[in-house]
């Protein structure tokens, strides 16, 4: 399904540069909500292939994946972002995640739509998934198994951690409270900026993007990010498609753990672990050095893709040169 425009697409200056295009457009979701997307593309070349960044809980795209979009479009990529419904600049409850589903179901209807243009018919289509959306790129993979060309998946979320594990009289309780609360946000949100970005710059950015949001959560989201996780965990078997999954070792958001255990339970046959060794959740928020290691291994990964039909099972526990 194509979604409908509600406002003119318009081009922000400052994003903008000799060799990048920016552009910002609202659409329309199939519940009439109105979402945020913007794009990163090419100025002077067409795209080799067309990436679709997937933000995490409480994320958003224009600003906080602005320099990872850049590193991609110059090399040679189109990147696609959107806001998911209660997130950055979409519409709707702050935060608030009535149905995981509907998140997949407005990415799906976004990213193909721009799939099918008759210029991208051709080209190939990666998914690019941060934290929680991760989640969504798995799942969007589990809705259409043979659309997608690969996925990168930065910490994804697939699993809770067996020590944060709720007992099932827990998830229960959740499940009656949300019945007649969902929307209550007594679900304290500690500010673990400082344990998610080693950076002290990105820090203060992350901290001054207004998009972001830093409130508790909802019950209602809390249970569907509790659900999903542990739908993803029975299933990784059925991920078949080919992907590269990143994460840092000293990252206290999501286990590392869970990316190997992905690793090990996939059925995919292109299948590429790397686990960075005293980085962080927010592997491109790193320091200067590990950041481009990190990116590095992105568009290596990416390009090998893009132009070939390599096939590799790779696990590293270091990141690459």
């Amino acid at each position: 399904m194509v979604l409908p425009k509600l406002d003119f697409c318009f081009v922000l200056q400052d994003q903008c540069s000799e060799d990048i295009k920016y552009d910002e457009e609202f659409i329309a979701n199939s519940r009439g909500d109105k979402l945020f997307t913007c794009r990163w593309t090419p100025q002077k070349q067409a795209a080799k292939a067309l990436i679709f960044i997937c933000h995490g809980i409480a994320g958003e795209c224009s600003i906080s994946m602005r320099d990872t979009a850049a590193r991609l479009v110059r090399a040679g990529y189109a990147v696609y972002g959107i806001d998911h419904e209660g997130h950055g600049r979409s519409s709707g409850r702050r935060c608030y995640v009535q149905n995981f589903s509907d998140i997949v179901t407005d990415c799906a209807s976004y990213f193909t739509s721009i799939c099918e243009k008759p210029e991208n018919r051709e080209k190939k289509r990666f998914l690019y998934g941060v934290s929680m959306g991760g989640s969504v790129a798995l799942l969007l993979h589990r809705k259409d198994p043979a659309y997608w060309d690969g996925a990168v998946l930065l910490a994804p979320m697939c699993k809770i951690s067996d020590d944060m594990r709720p007992h099932p009289i827990v998830v229960s309780a959740l499940k009656m409270v949300c019945a007649v609360a969902p929307s209550w946000r007594i679900i304290p949100t500690p500010d673990i900026i400082d344990k998610v970005c080693k950076d002290p710059e990105m820090r203060k950015q992350v901290r001054s993007n207004p998009y972001i949001y830093r409130g508790n959560l909802p019950l209602k989201t809390c249970h569907e990010l509790l659900m999903v996780s542990l739908d993803i965990e029975k299933n990784l078997h059925e991920v078949t498609l080919p992907f590269l999954v990143l994460h840092g070792g000293e990252d206290i958001v999501t286990d590392p753990s869970v990316s190997k255990l992905l690793y090990e339970e996939a059925s995919s046959r292109d299948k590429t672990f790397k686990l960075y060794p005293g980085m962080w959740h927010a592997l491109t928020a790193e320091l200067p050095d590990d950041v481009e290691h990190v990116y590095s291994d992105i568009i290596s990964w990416m390009d090998e893709r893009a132009e070939c039909t390599t096939v590799v099972s790779e696990m590293s526990g270091t990141p690459s040169a």
